[in-house]
């Protein structure tokens, strides 16, 4: 997975993720990525510093960086309250990932594995879509070459 700093035409900067750069590449040339703020399918790459792990470093577990930035005046505490201030955010912007998913894509439910196949085969017009697929059919699909990712679960979401 790979994370990209994204804008768009209009000056909105957001992030998202994808499987590969290839997979950007893809999905920015189909126009499905677009602005979370304004709908623009006008993305492109913003400006950011790769997070590069050098042998050593492979296997230990660092936090990720703050995308915003901390006034004295805001700061937490400690490292806890940092933590649990980060975690929030990733928090609040997987739920906006996952309802912007849900309200602009169509949700087929079990059909998911025929219905991307048929899109990624030209049988059927490509759209937004989500639903359901077993490992194993998700692992068929990444292997056939079509694009697919899970849609983010939060633990709210399972209680």
């Amino acid at each position: 997975m790979i994370r990209y700093a994204l804008h768009c035409d209009r000056n909105h900067a957001f992030e998202s993720w994808f499987q590969s750069s290839s997979a950007y590449d893809s999905q920015v040339k189909r126009k499905l990525v677009t602005c979370p703020i304004c709908g623009s399918a006008k993305v492109d790459k913003a400006i950011m510093a790769p997070r590069i792990v050098g042998k050593k470093g492979r296997g230990r577990a660092t936090p990720p960086e703050p995308t915003t930035a901390i006034t004295p005046e805001a700061a937490p505490s400690g490292p806890t309250s940092l933590l649990m201030a980060q975690e929030r955010e990733l928090r609040a912007k997987l739920k906006e990932l996952r309802d912007h998913i849900v309200k602009n894509a169509d949700n087929v439910g079990e059909r998911f594995p025929n219905e991307a196949r048929a899109m990624h085969y030209g049988d059927k017009e490509h759209r937004p879509i989500y639903g359901e697929a077993s490992p194993e059919e998700a692992k068929s699909l990444i292997d056939e070459g079509i694009e697919v990712s899970p849609l983010p679960t939060l633990p709210e979401d399972r209680n």
